[in-house]
């Protein structure tokens, strides 16, 4: 843990949020750098022993779904500059970092503990067999990093599976390509949809060949030769289209 604490470096004053603490074995070294942390957990035994462990000026903790949680609130109440840290179940992982997208621009920068492979999706480069929908969408607004694996023997109980710590680090404003994030998730995953297609068949319903070709994409390439700006072109299109961009 102490590992994962250093590549974070919280500091005192920092609005730090972390998500899933469960028995606390991170929390209490975020509390000891930062002073003071929020976070938020869905099991309220886990919750109740967590209040018994930390008072509200060490742990503001916030009991329910990180899935559910108003995102854009809790950001206005701490004042934005978010750093978001957690351990993410495989089952919740890839919902919930589409659930932190909106709120990108209040983030400073985001820390989790994924499976290896996740992590390798995430990070994955246009035309490698890891790349796909989570790879285009995250890559839109983020940096990626992977920092290091963590070895199952870390844990107890021993996992089955490889870990991996990642770093995310919201893009500046001015970097941001500018097109709808509806329009673009629309495009990404109806291009993922079936990858064997060509964008010419995946994109079929959203856009013509001729407009496929017109923004400068090959209509018989597949989505996953195509880089991200190649999609934000696409979905620009698409937008203009549907008379909203």
């Amino acid at each position: 843990m102490a590992r994962i604490v250093q590549a974070i470096d919280p500091r005192a004053g920092q609005a730090v949020v972390e998500i899933g603490p469960g028995l606390g074995a991170l929390t209490g070294q975020l509390i000891d750098a930062a002073g003071r942390i929020t976070a938020v957990e869905i099991d309220r035994d886990l919750a109740a022993r967590l209040r018994e462990r930390y008072p509200e000026e060490q742990l503001h903790l916030v009991e329910g779904d990180a899935l559910e949680l108003d995102w854009p609130s809790l950001a206005d109440t701490l004042g934005g500059g978010l750093r978001i840290v957690g351990n993410l179940p495989y089952n919740v992982s890839t919902p919930l970092l589409f659930a932190l997208l909106p709120i990108a621009g209040r983030v400073r920068d985001q820390h989790f503990m994924l499976q290896r492979e996740v992590v390798e999706r995430m990070a994955a480069p246009p035309g490698s067999k890891e790349y796909g929908r989570l790879s285009v969408m995250l890559q839109f607004r983020y940096r990626i990093e992977r920092l290091f694996n963590v070895a199952p023997g870390s844990f107890h109980p021993v996992p089955k599976v490889q870990s991996s710590i990642v770093r995310m680090t919201p893009l500046p404003v001015q970097q941001v390509p500018e097109v709808a994030l509806e329009d673009f998730g629309a495009v990404v995953t109806a291009a993922f949809g079936q990858r064997r297609k060509t964008l010419r068949n995946a994109l079929s319903r959203l856009l013509t060949e001729a407009q496929i070709r017109d923004a400068g994409v090959d209509p018989g390439a597949r989505a996953e030769t195509l880089d991200v700006a190649g999609f934000v072109r696409l979905a620009r299109d698409f937008g203009k289209a549907r008379g909203v961009s």
